[in-house]
């Protein structure tokens, strides 16, 4: 299985962009599928995430202004309002089966701009 990112880029602070994540193949199993970023000297930390059982959860810094719907086993996105400088990341779609494997799609940036 392969994840497929894309939707990063520039935008200005106080506007939106969607990142979209699509799985080469339904994932058995899944537990959630999932976002992560990771900014210039910080660690990959998660963002947001969907659940098989459609469960959202979110980072404090980001609730209320970003959201993640998505068909739980194969397609994710990240709507993201309202970004802020400090959203400035790499940002990694992921999924995760309930044994415990991952799947890391490749990265994509998103850069905020003040």
């Amino acid at each position: 299985v392969q994840l497929q990112a894309s939707g990063g880029g520039l935008v200005q602070a106080g506007g939106s962009l969607r990142l979209s994540c699509a799985a080469s193949e339904t994932i058995i199993n899944i537990s959630f599928m999932g976002w992560y970023r990771q900014a210039p000297g910080k660690q990959r930390s998660l963002v947001a995430l969907i659940t098989s059982g459609g469960t959202t959860d979110y980072a404090d810094s980001v609730k209320g202004r970003f959201a993640v719907p998505g068909d739980n086993a194969k397609n994710t996105y990240l709507q993201m309002n309202d970004l802020k400088p400090e959203d400035t990341a790499v940002y990694y779609c992921y999924a995760k089966r309930w044994d415990g494997f991952g799947y890391w799609g490749q990265g994509t940036l998103v850069t905020v701009s003040s």
